[in-house]
């Protein structure tokens, strides 16, 4: 057996995986972003909407969607070679909230996608991650026919905090989500960051 430079092999590289959740409102397009980001064919447990939802399905601006998540999405993305992210959807309406919990385990942090028309969808997500210190940024998704508002004013009306992200995105769009997650996890990895100086101070 020759040894030499030429014998030599880069190892290959082993990503590191993170795990992203993607949460919202009904309806707000947690779905479609998962799916236009995604490398793979995503996995999507959605069923058709039927009259017996309609009592507590709120389909007020959105009446157009016919299915629901009733459990999650799941989708990968490669950022760069040496990191990949797990994406899972989480079920937009109260019944299913009970697997937010489940799905939140192990999760480096999380996009809160929000429409203006039904801006407080999103309350109730934004305060899950708030109450269990998960790092998140919120998305706009820019709906056609959807009002426009200035970043400040979205950022008031719904209280976040200065150093919370907050974008503008389209969702179908795979560069416009994919900017969305690369500010999640810079977030979160700042957050990080700051803790361990805080701690070793």
């Amino acid at each position: 057996m020759v040894f030499g430079r030429s014998s030599r092999r880069t190892p290959p590289v082993e990503p590191v995986t993170l795990k992203i959740l993607v949460a919202g409102g009904f309806g707000v397009g947690k779905t479609t972003l998962v799916g236009a980001v995604s490398e793979i064919r995503p996995l999507r447990t959605e069923e058709t909407l039927s009259e017996a939802g309609r009592p507590v399905d709120d389909t007020e601006g959105v009446e157009q969607k016919t299915t629901t998540t009733v459990a999650m999405d799941f989708g990968r993305i490669t950022l760069r070679e040496d990191l990949v992210l797990y994406l899972f959807g989480t079920p937009g309406q109260d019944r299913f909230w009970f697997l937010w919990d489940e799905l939140a385990q192990g999760a480096l942090g999380a996009v809160v996608l929000a429409d203006t028309r039904r801006l407080e969808d999103c309350f109730g997500a934004i305060d899950y991650f708030e109450r269990r210190a998960i790092p998140f940024a919120v998305a706009v998704n820019c709906f056609e026919g959807a009002g426009r508002f200035p970043a400040e004013r979205v950022r008031a009306a719904l209280d976040l905090d200065s150093e919370v992200p907050l974008l503008m995105c389209d969702a179908r769009q795979r560069e416009s989500a994919k900017e969305v997650l690369v500010a999640v996890v810079e977030h979160a990895l700042a957050r990080a960051d700051r803790r361990r100086e805080h701690a070793t101070t």
